[in-house]
């Protein structure tokens, strides 16, 4: 699907033609739509073809006039069956003259106030749409971050009452998703870099300062994901300890217990051996063998008492 905004001023309507449009966004275009856009401004097709594939790099690339910005934006995926509750996926940002082309094959977030013009209002150029672009991704990582730190709070009051593999699965998940997001935020920074020391960038003055705000925005979801990770890199190990050291204590208690219940059967073993006995002419001679396999018992019942095997 392709869809045309032209600039207000400091937010985005739709256009009626290609001639006011700004801001042209292709939402998972399919072929025709493609090579259209593609014939039409005279683009590589690699500019938007390379956006398909899930795991494309952040990157910066000119060619022939066209600069393609390519951003790693945070994903969540709502369904159950999905690998990782949170992941990444590339934003394909073209800057051509006189308008932005974005390109999205996968669901996202950060465009969503922009195409609905409930965007904070700013002053429309291309740098500082693309700027706002990236500051909006950084944005929601910290959001998706506070929601990773909730959901991973839950399962560990889950794994306090339970130690079930289930929740250490949904905690790895979860370390998944923070290192995708670690990566993809370094990615993103460097190309920040870039564009700070890009021409391109210089040509406005505004913009200058607002990518310093965005590169900082973004450094902070980097410390913010780097320190969600730790902690929950510490927790799943603790855990694993602590599974470990259960299974230790039920398996102690286990042979205890067996230990115990083995004398009795020992002597009960004995005693039903078809030869000469002691106590078999006497007439408490069961009385007498049961106390003591009893005795026995309860002396070591108390041995593993003091030895804390219980």
């Amino acid at each position: 699907m392709i869809q045309m905004f032209k600039s207000t001023g400091q937010r985005f309507a739709p256009a009626l033609n290609l001639d006011e449009t700004f801001w042209l966004h292709l939402e998972n275009p399919d072929t025709d739509e493609i090579n259209s856009v593609v014939k039409q401004y005279d683009l590589p097709e690699d500019f938007i073809t390379d956006l398909q594939d899930v795991d494309e790099n952040a990157r910066l690339e000119y060619d022939e006039g066209a600069m393609l910005i390519i951003v790693r934006v945070p994903v969540f995926y709502k369904h159950r069956s999905a690998t990782v509750p949170f992941a990444t996926a590339p934003l394909g940002i073209i800057v051509i003259p006189d308008k932005v082309i974005t390109v999205s094959f996968y669901d996202n977030e950060v465009l969503t106030q922009y195409l609905d013009g409930k965007n904070r209002p700013f002053r429309i150029t291309q740098q500082s749409f693309v700027l706002h672009l990236n500051l909006r991704t950084s944005i929601y990582y910290l959001k998706f971050l506070k929601e990773i730190d909730r959901r991973t709070a839950n399962i560990e009051n889950e794994l306090h009452q339970s130690m079930r593999n289930k929740e250490l699965i949904r905690l790895l998940r979860m370390e998944k998703s923070l290192v995708f997001f670690t990566t993809s935020l370094k990615s993103n920074e460097i190309i920040l870099e870039r564009m700070q020391r890009s021409r391109w960038m210089q040509q406005d003055s505004e913009a200058e300062d607002l990518i310093e705000d965005v590169i900082i925005e973004n450094k902070q979801a980097i410390e913010m994901a780097n320190i969600h990770s730790s902690i929950l890199s510490g927790m799943m190990d603790a855990f694993a300890s602590i599974i470990s050291n259960n299974l230790n204590v039920v398996m102690k208690f286990l042979t205890s217990i067996t230990i115990i219940i083995a004398l009795p059967t020992l002597i009960a073993s004995i005693y039903g051996m078809n030869v000469r006995l002691p106590f078999q002419n006497n007439p408490y001679a069961f009385l007498i063998v049961m106390g003591f396999a009893i005795v026995m018992s309860i002396t070591l019942v108390f041995v593993f008492i003091r030895k804390k095997y219980f």
